[in-house]
């Protein structure tokens, strides 16, 4: 009999007086009894809607019966069948929206922790230590992967299980894009996602870093270089701006560049002399998860921070969780607040940001209602640093530099959603390169499109 609890297994968790002062992993994960307990509320439904919400079609009433039975490694098999980086998805997916959303159980209590129980089996299966990936035998043709985010790596290590020799071309000194540069470590362990790239190494897939193409290669000559096929997933670093006055002051910057600066150049440790600002008072504008990602870590480097977000709480585009989670933490939220002016002193140092009141108003083009300014409402935040989390773009330098290669206005690349297939033959695409910036999850369900894009290409080829 399934257990009828409505409510998930707590997961441990560091108290937030405790881990906002360091970068160590917020969430401790389950036990072995912890799993097996809450895998037992899963109902095994026939229809499994939770697969029809995951991108990468993870089969999971099947895993989570295994995890049920204790079989942490057959469950493992389950979820890598079509998951290549299941430690990340685990922890990083917006699980809520997508397989959670659809579960059942979730009609009337809360869903069955999926992403959990998928975090579980993926850690259990590391601390073991003996889950090397076979490599497959080469079937003969070579593809060129560019971008080693969660997109280009998905892509790579579906296909290298084809038997494709695949190469990735990463621009960054290290593998594993927005998971290594964006997300903060205590949200996803670096040591995570290089477990899981190693594993796509052990497959043959190849990792070629400081490849900026566009400037160091094309993609014509790539494709000159014996690579039938390329799938691009270089991502959207591209980040957007107000326009307000202000924002070329010194302590102005992106979320983009801050978290950079934090987590791949490791600036939370002393002994490295990365180039970032001690803050004392920190502005994010933006309601988004990077923004949290943002405000959360200015947080554990000793800054009084403050969220400045246009609309309410309920309209905050972040997983709830995070939101949660910053607000125990000690982030204070200012809502229906939009900045105007970043203030400065003599020096060209950021010394306030002014806001106006906001109201809601009627549903703008998206179906959120459009935030209304107040006027006379205006209002000053002291702070010496603001960061602006306002999403990015595309960084055009791939797709001006490809013969043939079709873009929108947004300079996002025009693909195929089924296949990623472009306007330039042999050329697939997808991730934040095609949509723009998204959630880690989608861009990797675009990742295995391309893969299989690709492979159908060259098998007809």
């Amino acid at each position: 009999m399934p257990n009828m609890s409505l409510t998930k297994v707590v997961m441990p968790e560091q108290e937030p007086d405790v881990r906002n002062k360091n970068f160590e992993e917020v969430a401790l994960g389950y036990t072995k009894e912890m799993a097996m307990e809450e895998a037992s509320r899963c109902l095994n439904c026939k229809h499994k809607p939770c697969v029809s919400g995951c991108p990468v079609g993870v089969r999971i009433p099947e895993f989570i019966a295994e995890v049920a039975k204790g079989d942490f490694e057959k469950a493992y098999e389950v979820i890598t069948s079509t998951n290549s980086l299941p430690a990340i998805c685990g922890r990083v997916c917006p699980q809520e929206n997508q397989c959670e959303g659809k579960c059942v159980r979730g009609i009337k209590g809360e869903p069955v922790a999926i992403g959990r129980l998928e975090r579980f089996v993926a850690d259990y299966m590391m601390k073991k230590g003996n889950s090397t990936s076979a490599k497959p035998e080469s079937n003969g043709h070579k593809v060129a992967v560019v971008g080693a985010g969660p997109a280009g790596l998905t892509c790579a290590g579906d296909l290298a299980k084809l038997g494709y020799q695949v190469t990735i071309f990463e621009a960054f000194h290290t593998a594993g894009g927005v998971l290594m540069y964006g997300i903060p470590e205590f949200r996803l362990p670096k040591n995570i996602v290089q477990k899981e790239i190693q594993k796509l190494k052990e497959l043959g897939v190849e990792i070629m870093q400081d490849m900026v193409i566009g400037k160091v290669l094309s993609v014509d000559e790539i494709m000159d270089m014996g690579y039938e096929a390329v799938f691009i997933g270089s991502g959207a670093g591209l980040p957007r701006f107000m326009g307000i006055e202000g924002e070329s002051l010194i302590g102005v910057c992106s979320a983009n560049e801050y978290l950079t600066r934090i987590n791949l150049m490791k600036g939370y440790l002393d002994e490295y002399d990365t180039p970032v600002i001690k803050s004392k008072a920190v502005a994010v504008v933006g309601g988004g998860n990077v923004a949290m990602d943002a405000a959360r870590t200015a947080l554990r480097l000793g800054a009084e921070v403050h969220i400045i977000y246009r609309r309410s709480e309920a309209e905050l585009p972040a997983r709830k969780e995070e939101v949660h989670h910053a607000k125990e933490e000690g982030v204070q939220f200012d809502l229906l607040c939009n900045p105007v002016e970043i203030l400065t002193d003599d020096k060209d140092w950021v010394t306030g940001i002014k806001c106006i009141r906001m109201e809601l108003g009627e549903p703008d083009a998206s179906g959120r209602r459009r935030p209304v300014e107040i006027p006379g409402s205006e209002f000053t935040i002291d702070v010496d640093t603001v960061i602006m989390s306002l999403g990015t773009s595309p960084n055009p330098l791939i797709s001006s530099t490809t013969i043939g290669l079709d873009v929108n206005k947004r300079k996002c690349i025009i693909a195929d959603e089924e296949f990623g297939k472009t306007s330039k033959e042999g050329v697939y695409a997808g991730g934040d390169a095609v949509t723009g910036a998204a959630t880690v999850i989608l861009a990797m369900g675009a990742g295995k499109a391309g893969a299989k894009g690709i492979d159908e290409y060259l098998k007809n080829k």
